[in-house]
């Protein structure tokens, strides 16, 4: 049976003037590089939306750390049934792997900190549990050095949240994803989540989630609506206090959103909203006293989070008002032309080049490079041009339109927990006589890949980055021959 969509009002009968949300969509395209999308809801009803193609309403996308909040709602779902308390014990869950000499911080970590970030780590374990030869999530943890009274410092901590994915499956004999369908996922018509796992079988907790905008503003409006969704109690009413209050201090900036405080697996922002937040922007950010959400996708840079919370404050709160306004059907026009247009465009360039011709089919030889290519050839289409590209292995083939975005998949691109073909869309033109420029949007996930082919008698150079990244968005250069 389909799941019924949100119910949408206009902007007005919601108490918010069209030209207010036109002004916001519009400094929201022109002011903020790389969003992906938009769904903004007033009590209840979705009174704007918005895609930048080639991104669309029904791509579920990677939450990346927005996985945490959902997670800490798996908790308190699973407190509420009684499998442990917030109280219990880290160590307890796990006996066969407690360290042979367990310091006494260790032992006295409760659930309650690792929902708060407050295990008493000076770092972030996540590195030490990915990296580890053997797979072994569960014991990296306990290996790192807990060097503070557990509860008292705060430290961004994604192992945290995975411990706390491995103990809802250790305590209700299944996997949080599978815990959470009949109990979040299935009420609200959550329909598309993914959720990576560990080489352990456990879901990563802390990111690794994949949902569409509209199911990151379902979850928002179930905490906006204090746990309620259709009349039914889904969380408790002192777990929604509990979780979304401040839980310890995250820093002392006023004029920044990751230091108003840190609740469990929330973060609170000023003005009294809070949020589920996701690196390179991925935001689920709930406003209790405006009855409102507004979840939002994209590939921001890490510096650049900052900026759609900044035009929120500046520009759509003040725009909220008790009482419903008078319709405006012109205002509402341009505000439908607008989010109608919202696009990030195909590479701009020419259909084709004096030496296309000379390139097109031609195989070229890759020397050794990062990226295991061992050949590449250019084909020529109809509606622009394909790219081969062998690998040790198998063999990859890129549609990229000319004009417009063609889709298709790849393996070529190895970003963390993406495995298998990953499903894109591409552009690319001639950007100068010897010069063809690719795009390649992997459209589920923040990042894009360029690719610009440089052509010099039998030899090809290749340019590509990413545009962004945790590690590093340097150019890697690839030089090619023909044989």
């Amino acid at each position: 049976m389909p799941v019924p969509d949100l119910p949408r009002s206009s902007p007005e009968r919601q108490g918010i003037a069209s030209s207010a949300l036109l002004h916001f969509v519009e400094a929201l395209d022109s002011q903020i590089h790389e969003l992906h999308s938009f769904m903004l809801l007033r009590h209840g009803s979705v009174v704007a939306e918005g895609w930048w193609s080639p991104y669309r309403r029904e791509h579920p996308h990677m939450v990346f750390s927005l996985s945490k909040s959902v997670t800490a709602t798996a908790v308190g779902l699973a407190v509420a049934e009684g499998f442990f308390s917030l109280d219990d014990a880290v160590l307890s869950f796990f006996p066969e792997e407690v360290p042979a000499h367990t310091p006494m911080d260790l032992t006295t970590m409760r659930v309650r900190h690792l929902l708060s970030m407050t295990t008493g780590h000076a770092i972030d374990t996540w590195s030490f549990l990915i990296d580890r030869p053997d797979g072994n999530w569960i014991k990296g943890f306990f290996e790192v050095p807990v060097v503070h009274a557990p509860g008292t410092h705060f430290v961004y901590n994604t192992g945290a949240t995975y411990m706390l994915s491995a103990i809802v499956q250790k305590t209700t004999g299944t996997k949080l994803i599978k815990y959470l369908e009949p109990r979040l996922f299935q009420p609200l018509g959550i329909e598309h989540a993914r959720w990576d796992e560990s080489p352990q079988g456990i879901a990563i907790g802390g990111i690794g989630l994949r949902l569409t905008t509209e199911e990151i503003a379902r979850f928002g409006l179930l905490y906006v609506q204090q746990g309620i969704w259709q009349g039914r109690q889904l969380l408790s009413q002192a777990w929604m206090t509990e979780a979304t209050a401040v839980q310890i201090a995250s820093g002392d900036n006023p004029h920044s959103d990751w230091a108003q405080g840190y609740g469990y697996q929330f973060w609170h922002c000023r003005h009294g909203a809070y949020r589920g937040d996701g690196v390179f922007g991925q935001f689920c950010l709930i406003m209790p006293e405006q009855d409102a959400v507004l979840a939002i996708t994209g590939g921001l840079d890490v510096f650049d989070a900052q900026q759609p919370l900044n035009l929120v404050w500046d520009l759509l709160l003040p725009a909220m008002k008790k009482e419903a306004l008078d319709e405006a059907s012109e205002e509402a026009h341009q505000l439908a032309e607008k989010v109608a247009s919202l696009a990030r465009l195909p590479v701009q360039g020419q259909r084709t080049s004096p030496i296309a011709a000379q390139v097109a089919g031609r195989t070229y030889l890759v020397d050794v490079n990062d990226l295991h290519l061992q050949t590449i050839t250019l084909q020529v289409t109809t509606s622009g041009w394909v790219v081969h590209s062998k690998t040790a292995t198998g063999m990859d083939l890129i549609p990229c339109g000319y004009g417009m975005w063609q889709p298709g998949q790849t393996t070529l691109f190895h970003h963390d927990w993406l495995s298998g073909p990953t499903p894109v869309v591409a552009s690319g033109a001639w950007t100068a006589e010897e010069r063809f420029t690719m795009v390649i949007r992997l459209y589920e996930t923040p990042f894009f890949h360029t690719l610009v082919f440089h052509f010099v008698g039998n030899e090809m150079l290749v340019e590509t980055w990413v545009n962004v990244s945790l590690e590093s968005t340097q150019t890697l250069m690839l030089t090619a021959h023909t044989a």
